[in-house]
């Protein structure tokens, strides 16, 4: 019997992290971080890195550790059933405000920046349906379809960043040390979470083929998100300049919209396709995730089932804020601040209560 059977492997899994974190770059993420470091925010991002290095780490040694479990499992043996059940509703909780933040703020991008004649909630109606279509379908539907748009992603995602790089200016990344040093560890420590789908990948452990798929694909994929996201940086600011791009709601989407390749206009349109694959791919992952969470803390094994429920909430709620741009990206900072404890705390509390139980001896 064919053990793997439903399951997927290093491609698909890998995939599903590059698209889920990797696209965090063309969304209003860098904009604080330009805001509060200036010109330094690429050194930011390799600090978050440094940063989210242990609580990585020691959430694959407990994934290795017990290879038959996933990190639900996990956290009930070894805080018990009420602890437990507190932390995965606060995780369930803190998945699902995500997805709020996040999903209006991809509405408000198609809606300000290619569709300004189509009403936003017809525009948020559509994005999280396909989401939603996708989630249902399950985890190895989102990561073949990953693994599928991977390739035209990445190309679209690496001809920005050369173009930019080409058509920008060196002398931009001046000040190199931005607003100082002291802001630069503040906001590096502080904004650790937005590397945070890492812990919620070890949700998903059990549906891998192996946890050697687990580990290599957590850490090919750390390395490349974070590099990808430092030069992202650094060619917004060579191709803006730092003083102008704290005033861009949106850095990536103006970048499309100014740089130039050869005698084509319009290049933005040649990237909003790919764009919308991304986006459409990463909110079914987190749907899924939110339903996985929410099945294991009411023992609902059909989990899949909730995911119109869920999408139907996200949707409501993602409709309330009445001045989109500035109120999202007040919500995502502060998100980012509260949440980047759970992040790096999480997996050493863990690690240490196993190590106290003597469940690490191997």
């Amino acid at each position: 019997m064919d053990n793997t059977k439903g399951k997927i492997g290093i491609r698909e899994f890998l995939a599903i992290i590059l698209i889920t974190i990797g696209t965090k770059v063309t969304d209003n993420t860098p904009t604080s971080l330009f805001d509060k470091v200036g010109s330094a925010a690429w050194i930011t991002v390799i600090l978050m890195g440094l940063f989210s290095f242990i609580p990585i780490y020691l959430l694959t040694k407990l994934i290795i550790a017990y290879e038959d479990q996933n990190l639900i499992d996990i956290i009930f043996r070894l805080l018990g059933k009420y602890i437990g059940f507190f932390v995965i509703f606060l995780l369930w909780t803190t998945e699902t405000y995500s997805i709020v933040i996040n999903s209006a703020t991809y509405a408000d991008i198609i809606e300000t920046m290619y569709f300004v004649k189509t009403p936003l909630f017809f525009t948020y109606i559509v994005l999280i349906g396909v989401a939603a279509y996708g989630a249902k379908k399950g985890l190895e539907f989102i990561g073949s379809a990953a693994w599928v748009s991977l390739i035209g992603l990445n190309i679209a995602l690496f001809v920005v960043l050369i173009l930019s790089i080409l058509q920008g200016r060196f002398n931009y990344v001046y000040p190199i040390l931005g607003n100082g040093i002291p802001e630069i560890m503040k906001e590096s420590a502080m904004n650790a979470s937005i590397l945070g789908e890492f812990l919620y990948l070890g949700f998903i452990v059990t549906s891998l083929r192996s946890t050697n798929v687990y580990k290599k694909g957590i850490w090919i994929g750390f390395i490349y998100v974070t590099t990808v996201y430092m030069l992202a940086l650094i060619s917004y600011i060579m191709l803006f300049d730092y003083v102008s791009i704290v005033n861009l709601n949106y850095p990536f989407h103006e970048t499309i919209r100014f740089i130039q390749l050869g005698f084509l206009t319009n290049v933005e349109s040649l990237f909003l396709p790919f764009w919308l694959v991304a986006s459409f791919l990463r909110f079914s992952f987190y749907l899924y995730i939110s339903a996985l969470l929410f099945g294991a803390l009411f023992k609902i094994k059909q989990f899949n089932y909730l995911v119109p429920s869920i999408a139907i909430l996200i949707v409501f709620l993602g409709l309330i804020p009445e001045a989109p741009v500035f109120t999202l990206i007040n919500l995502r900072e502060n998100f980012a601040y509260l949440t980047t404890p759970i992040f790096l705390f999480l997996p050493l509390i863990l690690w240490i209560t196993a190590k106290l139980k003597g469940e690490l001896k191997k």
